[in-house]
Order: structure tokens, then C-alpha cells, then sequence
């Protein structure tokens, strides 16, 4: 299968995690959209990445959709409870949570590279406002659990490290880690792992 997207996508980003957490064989393509000649623009009538194409051409688009479904092609390190409704849940929110930070971050970055003239303050301020909600939210949540949930890795702890990775990049002023003890331990542990090293090579 081949996954297509940028280095710079947060949600491509936790899609390449799911796959390397899983050890899912697969080859990764720098296809950003707005590239021309871009495969994404015939892949997924979205225009939009993450793309995952399976072997058979079927194109899976959507990072939330893409993790389901590699979570679901083995049982080695299941990153989505399965058995546990309350848990999947517990895992999903956390996904929605840390998307959400993805979220505000890409338009805060998307209005920031507008003319000064045309930017609005009122954006800055609202979105600005909701990951520094979502990060104390975060954070409390975590308390001193080595992962966001249960006694293994899973999607949550994977969302949330491309968020905060995504946040370093983009809001490299936002002073996290200072505020944040806790997830900044976290984010450390989480970082050393393979998954996370190989997607900040590549």
C-alpha cells in the first residue's frame, strides 16, 4: 500500500504512526495537493491527505478513517480497544482531542500567512484560545500515567504527539512544555520511540 502526504500534515503524521507502530509495509509519498501533477488530486476527490492506496488501487482518505482501518489489519499492538466499548471510546476521544488541537493550529497558521491587512484578530484569539484549553485539558487528563490510556501505546498517545509535534512547528512560541510538566515527560517517552523517530526523518 502507499500512503500520500506531507511532512508538514499533522494527520499525516498520525496515520504514518499507526503504520510503523504496526509494522505495516507500505510506501510513503511526499504528494502535497497543491503540487501539480499531484496523484491526491485523482485519488481522493477530497483533494485532501492523508491518502492511503491499497494494493487493489481502493483509496482510503481521511487520517481517522486510515488508522480504523491499519489498527484493524493485525492484532500486534492494537492501538483501538476492540473488546472494551468504554476504552475505544476513552482512546477516541483522546484522537478527537488532540485532532481538534490539529484543527485550530491549521487555521491559526492559514490566517497568519495572510496579508496583515486582511488577517482577523477575532481568529487568532478563538483558536489560539482552544488549544490553550485543550492543552490543560490534556494535561490534567494525563496526570501521571505513562499513556494517555491503559497500560500500552495507542492512538491517543499517537493523535497527541502529532499535535504537539505539529504545535513545535507551527507555534514554536507556545511555551507547552513550560506549562505542561507532565506532558512534556510524557512527550519525551513517546518521541523515543522508532515510529515517531523514522516520521521525523522522513
Amino acid at each position: 500500500m502507499k500512503l500520500l502526504g506531507s511532512n508538514t500534515s499533522p494527520y499525516v503524521r498520525k496515520a504514518r504512526l499507526v503504520l510503523l507502530e504496526k509494522s505495516i509495509p507500505h510506501e510513503y509519498v511526499i504528494d502535497p495537493p497543491q503540487e501539480p501533477g499531484s496523484l491526491v488530486l485523482h485519488v481522493n476527490p477530497l483533494g485532501r491527505i492523508p491518502a492511503l492506496i491499497l494494493d487493489d488501487g481502493f483509496c482510503v482518505f481521511d487520517s481517522t478513517v486510515i488508522a480504523e482501518y491499519v489498527d484493524s489489519l493485525s492484532d500486534s499492538q492494537i492501538l483501538i480497544p476492540r473488546d472494551d466499548a468504554i476504552a475505544r471510546l476513552r482512546v477516541k476521544r483522546w484522537e478527537s482531542l488532540a485532532d481538534g488541537i490539529m484543527d485550530s493550529a491549521i487555521v491559526v497558521r492559514n490566517e497568519s500567512i495572510r496579508p496583515a491587512e486582511q488577517q482577523n484578530p477575532e481568529i487568532f484569539e478563538l483558536h489560539n484560545t482552544a488549544i490553550g484549553k485543550a492543552l490543560e485539558y490534556a494535561s490534567q487528563l494525563l496526570g501521571t500515567q505513562i499513556w494517555c490510556e491503559g497500560d500500552a501505546i495507542t492512538l491517543a498517545d499517537l493523535a497527541l504527539v502529532s499535535a504537539l509535534l505539529y504545535l513545535d512547528l507551527r507555534q514554536a512560541e507556545r511555551d507547552w512544555r513550560g506549562s505542561h510538566k507532565n506532558l512534556l515527560i510524557w512527550f519525551e517517552r513517546v518521541s523515543a520511540r522508532r515510529s515517531v523517530i523514522v516520521s521525523r526523518e522522513s
